[in-house]
């Protein structure tokens, strides 16, 4: 989904800094996020669905397709671990995830601009969903562009800081010198968006 409204104002509808830059760190100045009227239940699951669906990037159709998937599910699990699980194994997620992207809308735009592999197949749909060793690597020939040179070494260094971990993300192991990513496990409840009230939007979807 491309975003056309004022990227901050959504930040302080929300409450929250829903695309992981500090440009839009609702703590560093500028105004204090939206204050709206006391919401009644509706209100607050409505509110709970815009920040997920937002911070995820997502249209409302897309959004509520992983509800129906989720509930359509025969594995292991509540409706509400489903679909937080469906939405993070998504292909642009688990490249943010692993810190190759600043945010999830530049991961959905370097995914829609094909720099990617997924198991040595050039691909260019974000909403791919991975499996348990699945490996996503940067095309060579991406490698020496602007954005990516010098990658290899940000993420080395910054697992030096780090007890070695590159990202908290635990379910994918990040190979710095190769730009690759290997999913080990699929995300488990510790592992979801902590922020993501996904009670209140089955909820909201269950009505």
């Amino acid at each position: 989904m491309r975003y056309t409204w004022p990227k901050k104002k959504l930040c302080r509808r929300e409450g929250v800094n829903l695309f992981w830059t500090e440009k839009y760190d609702l703590s560093k100045g500028g105004r204090a996020p939206l204050r709206s009227r006391k919401n009644s239940e509706f209100g607050t699951q409505l509110r709970k669905k815009q920040l997920a669906k937002r911070m995820f990037g997502l249209s409302e159709k897309q959004f509520a397709s992983y509800f129906t998937k989720a509930q359509k599910s025969k594995a292991e699990g509540t409706t509400w671990e489903k679909m937080l699980r469906y939405l993070e194994i998504r292909l642009d997620n688990v490249i943010f995830r692993a810190g190759f992207s600043r945010t999830r809308m530049q991961s959905r735009q370097f995914v829609n601009h094909a720099h990617f592999k997924l198991n040595w197949v050039k691909v260019s749909i974000p909403s791919i969903s991975v499996k348990v060793w699945d490996v996503i690597e940067l095309r060579d020939k991406m490698k020496e562009w602007v954005l990516y040179k010098g990658l290899a070494e940000e993420l080395a260094e910054f697992a030096k800081w780090n007890k070695g971990k590159i990202t908290s993300c635990k379910w994918v192991d990040v190979d710095p010198k190769n730009l690759k990513i290997t999913v080990t496990a699929m995300p488990e409840k510790d592992d979801f968006e902590q922020i993501v009230d996904i009670q209140k939007i089955v909820e909201f979807y269950s009505k």
